[in-house]
């Protein structure tokens, strides 16, 4: 990944009301509020609210209409994919999101089966505790889910002794996570709490079956995990 850049302030409340935006919780035309509301919503001072709006602005999801009731409101959310039954807003690029994701796929068996034969105690231990982190971030957003779920996945890569297998798969897996801004679930197909339980109990299952070293349950767990691409 990137090496880690410190945020301002502003760039960091710019983020959180970008992915606001992204994961449709203020509507295109919709008022996000007004610098004192912000000021209010958030804690920080006007100066830091004034330049996450210019952010804001300059990114063209946003726009400042002056005058009573004026405001912040939002514009476009910008492009959203389907990815098994999530809809993920990016920020550009849609269809070489999708194309990424389904290299991923297809690279899904030799990865998790490589990981099954050659994992090791240190591997375990990390994916374990990366499942733990996976259902912690569940209980927060679908956002911070998709996060830890691609988090889990690399590391699992990490394990395969195929380098060229696994930097593709790396590879792709980052410039899908790099072009995504947030995560929600396709309501017309099933509930929040159940896009959440089926995505952690499918993983949890392929991990165990990876520990377990056990090659032909962890194909079974791979052909669970590739049966939530249906659209149906």
């Amino acid at each position: 990944m990137n090496s880690y850049v410190a945020q301002t302030r502003a760039q960091v409340l710019a983020g959180e009301i970008e992915k606001q935006i992204y994961a449709r919780e203020f509507a295109s035309g919709e008022l996000i509020g007004t610098i004192d509301t912000l000021k209010s919503r958030t804690g920080f001072g006007r100066s830091t609210v004034g330049e996450a709006i210019r952010l804001l602005t300059d990114r063209g999801i946003a726009e400042i209409r002056p005058g009573r009731g004026g405001g912040l409101f939002a514009t476009s959310a910008g492009p959203t994919v389907r990815i098994r039954r999530t809809l993920l807003a990016v920020t550009d690029s849609p269809t070489s999101v999708l194309e990424a994701e389904a290299v991923r796929e297809a690279l899904e068996v030799l990865i998790d089966v490589d990981a099954a034969k050659h994992r090791k105690p240190a591997d375990i231990a990390d994916m374990n505790k990366l499942m733990a982190r996976l259902k912690v971030a569940g209980s927060e957003n679908r956002t911070a889910f998709m996060l830890a779920n691609w988090d889990l996945h690399e590391r699992i890569a990490a394990i395969s002794p195929n380098q060229t297998g696994s930097a593709l798969y790396l590879s792709m897996t980052r410039f899908v996570r790099e072009h995504a801004v947030a995560a929600t679930h396709d309501e017309a197909s099933e509930s929040a709490a159940t896009w959440l339980e089926v995505r952690i109990e499918t993983h949890e299952e392929l991990v165990a079956a990876i520990i377990a070293g056990d090659v032909p349950r962890v194909k079974v767990a791979i052909d669970n995990h590739a049966g939530l691409l249906s659209t149906d």
